[in-house]
């Protein structure tokens, strides 16, 4: 039969296309480490860099679509899994990874011409870089639960060496801080996978397909409860920790301000997300199990305190990145809080605040070091009248701090009123009034970042003109992809985040019944008297 047999191969194209996907930074990586750093030009660096970030764009996005087109891609039996909700992570890689590594190019240039970075720290920083993007390309598509923990593990590994890369006293102390921290952390992430797995093998007929993910889901609702609530809470605390979850930030405000400003753009942009995503596939694990209540009250929990912590962390900094980095603190608190509340509507706000805050922040990150090449200080005292400095640099800061304060035109907007809605449909009165409060203080920390630094006097002593146009390129391409998620979701994102939320919602009974998920959130709105029937 031609159909089928056209089929198969389609099929087959898709797990090669995924297997060139990983082995893109990978070999990057490893050709990179294998050359010499004294007499290997740096341009040679730049190209195995920059095609191996080009492969992850196409091949990336290639996927990308092909999994919104509602087909599942497997490779290597059942080791890597794609679906609708890995896809819209695997997208924020495809898209933030070549914007940043593209923006890699003039930062590491201006970083050689100050003499901050030797030969051997070039080739340090290159290598590292594809190395980190092939490990979180391999927690987004891993479908082996232990391989889901070292690839999270294995992120830790390759950036510590990126945010130590200037091996000044306080990046390598930032560096320790980082693998101690998270080291730490994530193993808890894996008390929580032994469990889910011990707890699975137990139960299924084949024991060794109970480390696949897509073989447990089945079986979720037959395994012991109380061990599924107590794996669950390990998941949340381990792979929290990577996200950035109060109490387990600890690590990430010295990490994202010691690191270069691509790596931090990446960190925040990306990282953060594929945590999240992980803690996502324990959440639906357990709410098959045990219904929705508990891991949403986990989730609640964790969320509220992060936002409300993070946000008078944000007003008080005086350090540049350093606020930029709670304020990731902050927004991972809020897609926490947004599966917190659940529901259709709570499920899309959190998504669509992954892709927003990913954007936003690796927008914010790369105007960051744009703003440190031209005035050598991240002390935003010392800051004042970027417009003047660098015109377009300027603008964009001030686009970048308005877009991150949640206000319209911009993507976050969007998330953040979704999830004002689905806290309002759902009645936890208590977390929208503490979020809503956390919001204004984050709002008045960015817009003093605005009348402070991108207005204001020029210090003296500073050049003006602006930066080179390449680092000024990805960042245009980040504020347009901003705007346009905020002004108007496109319709295959729309159609991908409904996929996604009703993944994410595969344990309620009327999750995946209704044409639309989206109709189905506004329903909640106008019938938010309605009981939630928990499947069981």
């Amino acid at each position: 039969d031609p159909e089928m047999s056209r089929g198969l191969g389609d099929v087959y194209k898709r797990q090669m296309l995924l297997l060139v996907l990983l082995g893109c930074p990978l070999a990057a990586a490893l050709l990179i480490a294998v050359l010499p750093a004294k007499s290997t030009p740096r341009g040679a660096y730049e190209t195995l860099h920059v095609l191996s970030l080009a492969g992850v764009a196409v091949a990336g996005l290639t996927l990308v679509v092909a999994a919104f087109a509602g087909s599942d891609i497997f490779a290597l039996g059942e080791w890597f899994h794609l679906d609708g909700l890995s896809a819209l992570f695997l997208g924020l890689i495809a898209v933030i990874a070549p914007c940043t590594g593209v923006y890699s190019l003039p930062y590491v240039a201006h970083d050689v011409a100050e003499g901050k970075l030797g030969p051997s720290q070039v080739k340090q920083y290159y290598a590292f870089f594809s190395l980190f993007v092939f490990s979180m390309i391999l927690a987004v598509t891993s479908n082996n639960i232990i391989m889901m923990w070292v690839s999270v593990e294995a992120t830790t590994l390759s950036t510590v060496f990126l945010v130590g890369v200037y091996r000044t006293k306080l990046a390598l102390e930032a560096a320790w801080k980082y693998v101690i921290v998270c080291t730490a952390g994530v193993a808890f992430g894996l008390f929580g996978t032994l469990l889910v797995y011990a707890n699975a093998a137990d139960i299924m007929a084949d024991p060794h397909q109970a480390v696949f993910w897509t073989a447990i889901l089945p079986n979720a609702p037959f395994m012991d409860r109380s061990l599924m609530m107590i794996a669950f809470v390990f998941a949340a605390i381990g792979f929290g920790t990577k996200a950035g979850l109060f109490p387990m930030h600890t690590w990430l405000p010295d990490a994202h301000s010691e690191a270069p400003s691509p790596v931090s753009a990446l960190l925040s942009g990306v990282l953060l997300k594929c945590a999240i995503l992980i803690v996502l596939r324990f959440y639906i694990l357990t709410a098959a199990n045990v219904g929705a209540t508990f891991p949403q009250t986990v989730m609640m929990i964790l969320g509220v305190l992060s936002v409300c912590y993070a946000a008078f962390e944000v007003y008080k900094q005086n350090d540049l990145k350093r606020k930029l980095a709670y304020s990731s603190c902050e927004n991972v608190g809020l897609i926490a809080v947004c599966f917190g509340i659940g529901g259709p509507l709570g499920i899309i706000a959190g998504l669509v605040h992954c892709v927003a805050h990913g954007l936003t922040k690796a927008l914010m990150f790369c105007l960051s070091g744009n703003v440190m090449m031209k005035y050598h200080t991240r002390d935003l005292a010392k800051i004042s009248g970027i417009i003047s400095v660098a015109p377009v640099t300027g603008v964009l800061f001030a686009a970048g701090c308005l877009a991150l304060a949640g206000f319209p035109p911009f993507a976050m907007f969007v998330s953040e009123m979704f999830m004002v809605l689905a806290g309002v449909a759902a009645e936890v009165w208590w977390a929208v009034a503490l979020v809503l409060v956390a919001l204004v203080v984050v709002i008045m920390a960015l817009v003093r970042m605005i009348t402070g630094s991108a207005l204001g006097r020029v210090p003296e002593g500073v050049k003006r003109g602006d930066v080179p146009a390449l680092a000024l390129v990805p960042e245009v391409v980040l504020l347009a992809l901003v705007v346009l998620l905020g002004v108007a979701l496109p319709g295959p994102l729309a159609g991908s985040i409904e996929e996604a939320s009703a993944i994410v919602m595969s344990y309620e009974e009327e999750g995946l019944s209704s044409g639309s998920l989206f109709e189905d959130a506004l329903a909640a709105l106008a019938f938010d008297d309605t009981p939630e029937e928990v499947f069981e």
